[in-house]
């Protein structure tokens, strides 16, 4: 096994989520215990390492792995913001009143981390798994009571509050309802809302299946879908942040799934600003509607001689 697949088998063993046993996770773990290729686990050691000229330069002259050098944001919030949450490393220990912003930032192995790897693959593991896990619960739920504390609250009636994992996407999502929903859907109810984490997250069954719009494992239904019961018109909204406006070849895939449905359609792209908006401008089709974030009161219409005329 080599030495990336034995760092993820360790992330794995003591209850790192599935998103930090990949590659590199695998990578930064084995360059904070200072693991290099032709060396066993007990030679691990505790080493202070900043993300470009630290962790990023061991994986490049190690492992033969170079990562862009705009990639170490990507180290620092997608991998070591984690491993700092979950208690197997620790942020800058040589100098704890570093500023947050500080070029000098560094991460080094937790102690008790450091002291279970150096059992890996000998007998004693087993028996030091236990105690670390017994000591430290598991990490996927030390880590998870931290997500919960980060989602996004948010209110669908008075008996419903859904909690959105935290991003930039379900950030949107929030507004869509909070914001769009009350100014441009006469009186709706909201049939379906995904999450980056849950993709089924909110469903409304019932009305769905009296209104024949399917849902199962195969639908492919947009962000959010809200029914208008007083106009009998169909939401269908996506909310982008970075990729899937409401293109011609989206629409037709709609339209596709929802052959039976007879309610009018209704689609609708929302982006958080002008500056998303505008890097998706000719991908948008025609015949549907742009609302954005930041100016909630408005709508931009693709929609050709619908709405020409005088005021």
């Amino acid at each position: 096994m080599s030495k990336i697949k034995e760092a993820r088998d360790i992330l794995s063993k003591i209850g790192l989520p599935i998103h930090q046993q990949n590659e590199m996770s695998a990578l930064t773990f084995l360059a904070l215990c200072n693991i290099k290729k032709t060396d066993n686990w007990a030679d691990a050691r505790r080493i202070s390492l900043g993300v470009s000229k630290g962790i990023m330069s061991f994986i490049s002259t190690n492992y033969k792995k170079v990562y862009a050098a705009n990639t170490r944001e990507t180290f620092r919030r997608q991998v070591l913001h984690q491993f700092e949450q979950a208690g197997i490393v620790d942020y800058n220990p040589d100098k704890p009143d570093l500023p947050v912003n500080s070029p000098n930032a560094h991460y080094a192995i937790n102690v008790q981390t450091l002291r279970l790897v150096k059992k890996y693959k000998t007998k004693e593991w087993e028996n030091e798994l236990r105690s670390f896990i017994k000591n430290n619960k598991k990490l996927t739920d030390a880590y998870n009571k931290v997500r919960d504390l980060e989602k996004i609250p948010l209110r669908i009636n008075k008996e419903k509050i859904l909690r959105l994992s935290p991003g930039k996407h379900n950030l949107l999502q929030t507004s869509i309802i909070k914001d769009f929903a009350p100014r441009f859907v006469r009186v709706g109810v909201l049939l379906y809302l995904g999450d980056t984490a849950d993709k089924n997250l909110y469903i409304e069954e019932q009305l769905l299946k009296e209104l024949n719009i399917p849902i199962n494992q195969h639908s492919k239904l947009p962000d959010i879908v809200i029914y208008d019961e007083k106009n009998n018109w169909l939401f269908l909204i996506e909310a982008v942040t970075s990729h899937g406006p409401v293109t011609q070849k989206r629409i037709n895939e709609l339209e596709k799934l929802l052959s039976k449905c007879s309610v009018g359609r209704v689609y609708v792209t929302a982006f958080p600003d002008f500056s998303e908006f505008k890097r998706h401008t000719k991908f948008i089709a025609w015949e549907t509607e742009v609302w954005i974030s930041e100016e909630p009161d408005h709508m931009i219409h693709f929609n050709g001689d619908k709405f020409l005329g005088p005021r």
